[in-house]
C-alpha cells in the first residue's frame, strides 16, 4: 500500500521587468481548492511598465492566496501556495549530495514568466577569469561610439537568465549575421531559441521579430473565478473629493517625468508646416491598400517616417547621456517610441530598429504597436530601449505642446492637429492643410543647430513627401 506525500510550495512575485521592485495584483484566476498545472495563468499583475499574466511553474492544488486583488506586493514575496505531490518543499532546500566523477548533476527546473519556456540546466558555473586592467580606447560596438577611460575589469559572477522560449540545449552556436545578433541582444532574445529560416540555417532579422511576436502574444483566456475583495480602490471623501491611489503605470510615469524635467535641460522648438501634399498621399495609400491588408495608414505614419529620415541625416540626436561614465552614447539603432494613452495611464512602447524599416514594414509595426497598447497587452520589453519618441497630441484637437523627454532619450516630437488655415502658396493666399511640430531635446547633448536641422528636415519631408524617396 503506497502513500502519496504532498508538500506545499510557494510561488513568489517575480521581477517581470528590469529591476522592478513591486507589482499590483489586478486579478486572480484561481481560488483555494482549484487544481493548477505547470504553465497555467493564475493571476494578472500590473507593474510600473505594463500588465502581465503570471503562470504557475508547477502542478498541484491551490492552498492559499496571500494577497487580495488591488494589493501592491514587493518582488520576491510569496503570493500563492500550492500543494504538490512528492519532491522536497521549495522553501527548504537541502545541500546537494556529492556527485561521482562519472555522474551528471540532476537538472534543476527554473521558474519563468508567461511567454517564456522552461529551461533545464545544471547549476555549474564557469571558472572566473583573473581581474585585468583595460587601456583607454574608443570602442565601436554595434555602431555605437563611446570612449572608455582606463578602469579595472572585475570578474562578474554569472547568473541564470530565463530564455524567451524553450529550446533544446546545444553546444553549437546559432548561425546569424552580426546585425541580427545585435538585434537579438537588444530585444533580449536567445538566438538558440529562434527557428531559423535563412540560407544554410541562418537566423534572419525576420526570424527574430517573429519569435518576439510569438512570445508576447496573449495567452489563452482563462475564466476568472470570484476573488477576494478589491483593495486600494478610489475613495470619495465627505466633501465629495475623489482620492485615487498613485500606483502602477501612473506612479512610474510621474516619477519618470519629474526626474526628466529636473535632470535634462529641455529646449523646445516649433515649426508650422503645410502638409497638404502629405495628406493627399495618406488618402492615396488608404485607397490603394498598397502597404498591406489590415494596415493602418494615418498621418502619424508619415510623420514617423519623416522623423526617422531626419535622424538618419543627423544621427547625433539619436543618443543618450551616460552620467556614470560621463559619455554621450550615439545609438546605432533608432528605437522609435509612440506615446499611447491607455486606461492604466501613459505608456511609450517602441518599435525596435525602426530606422531600418521600409514604409510598409513601419506601417505594420506601428499598427501592431497601437493595437497591442489599446488591448492593454504591451509587454515590459516593448517599453525598454527607446531612443526617440513621438507624441500625437493632434488627435485631441490640440495644435502642439512642449513635450517632456522620455527618460534616457535625447529628443521627443509633438505632432499637432492638422487643420485648414489661410496659407501663402505659389504667391496666393489659399486654404491649405497645416500642422505644428514641436521638438523638445536635451540641451546637454543636442545644441540649437542640431535640433533645428532635425526639426527642419522633418518639416521639409512633410511639406514635400517626394523627399521620402530622394532623402533615403
Amino acid at each position: 500500500m503506497s502513500t502519496t506525500v504532498s508538500n506545499v510550495r510557494q510561488f513568489k512575485m517575480p521581477d517581470v521587468g528590469e529591476g522592478l521592485t513591486e507589482a499590483e495584483i489586478l486579478k486572480w484566476y484561481v481560488q483555494p481548492g482549484d487544481t493548477v498545472t505547470d504553465g497555467q495563468i493564475v493571476c494578472e499583475v500590473e507593474t510600473a511598465k505594463a500588465a502581465v499574466e503570471l503562470p504557475i511553474p508547477f502542478d498541484g492544488v491551490v492552498q492559499e492566496l496571500f494577497f487580495a486583488e488591488g494589493t501592491t506586493v514587493d518582488v520576491g514575496t510569496a503570493i500563492i501556495s500550492v500543494a504538490v505531490e512528492g519532491g522536497a518543499p521549495a522553501e527548504a532546500p537541502t545541500a546537494p549530495a556529492a556527485v561521482a566523477a562519472d555522474e551528471e548533476p540532476e537538472p534543476e527546473r527554473r521558474e519563468v514568466l508567461v511567454g517564456y519556456g522552461p529551461r533545464s540546466g545544471s547549476s555549474r558555473r564557469r571558472a572566473r577569469k583573473p581581474a585585468a586592467t583595460a587601456a583607454p580606447t574608443v570602442v565601436q560596438t554595434g555602431g555605437e561610439a563611446v570612449y572608455h577611460a582606463p578602469a579595472p575589469v572585475a570578474p562578474v559572477a554569472s547568473a541564470p537568465v530565463a530564455p524567451v522560449a524553450a529550446a533544446p540545449v546545444s553546444d553549437e552556436r546559432p548561425l546569424a549575421k552580426p546585425p541580427v545578433r545585435k538585434l537579438a541582444k537588444d530585444l533580449g532574445v536567445d538566438l538558440a531559441a529562434v527557428t531559423p529560416t535563412g540560407p544554410h540555417g541562418n537566423v534572419t532579422r525576420e526570424d527574430v521579430h517573429a519569435h518576439v511576436a510569438a512570445a508576447s502574444a496573449p495567452a489563452a483566456p482563462v475564466a476568472p473565478v470570484a476573488a477576494a475583495p478589491v483593495a486600494a480602490a478610489p475613495v470619495v471623501s465627505a466633501e465629495g473629493d475623489t482620492r485615487v491611489p498613485i500606483k502602477g503605470v501612473r506612479k512610474a510615469t510621474a516619477a519618470a517625468m519629474v526626474s526628466s524635467a529636473f535632470t535634462a535641460p529641455h529646449v523646445t522648438e516649433w515649426v508650422q508646416v503645410d502638409v497638404t501634399r502629405t495628406m493627399k498621399l495618406v488618402a492615396k495609400l488608404k485607397e490603394t491598400g498598397e502597404l498591406g491588408a489590415g494596415v493602418r495608414v494615418s498621418p502619424l505614419l508619415l510623420v514617423a517616417k519623416a522623423l526617422l529620415i531626419a535622424i538618419k541625416r543627423h544621427p547625433e540626436i539619436n543618443a543618450s547621456w551616460d552620467e556614470a561614465a560621463q559619455e554621450i552614447v550615439i545609438k546605432r539603432a533608432i528605437n522609435l517610441g509612440i506615446a499611447a494613452a491607455t486606461p492604466r495611464g501613459l505608456i511609450v512602447p517602441n518599435i525596435k530598429d525602426a530606422g531600418s524599416m521600409a514604409l510598409p514594414d513601419l506601417a505594420q509595426a506601428l499598427t501592431g504597436l497601437i493595437e497591442v497598447a489599446r488591448e492593454g497587452k504591451t509587454s515590459p520589453a516593448a517599453m525598454q530601449g527607446g531612443t526617440v519618441t513621438i507624441t500625437n497630441v493632434g488627435v485631441f484637437g490640440v495644435d502642439s505642446g512642449t513635450p517632456i523627454l522620455n527618460p534616457g532619450e535625447a529628443a521627443i516630437l509633438a505632432f499637432g492637429q492638422v487643420r485648414e488655415l489661410p496659407w501663402v502658396h505659389k504667391g496666393r493666399v489659399v486654404p491649405r492643410l497645416v500642422t505644428t511640430l514641436a521638438l523638445s531635446f536635451d540641451h546637454r547633448m543636442v545644441d540649437g543647430e542640431l535640433g533645428s536641422k532635425v526639426l527642419a528636415d522633418t518639416a521639409a519631408i512633410l511639406a514635400d513627401p517626394k523627399k521620402l524617396i530622394s532623402w533615403q
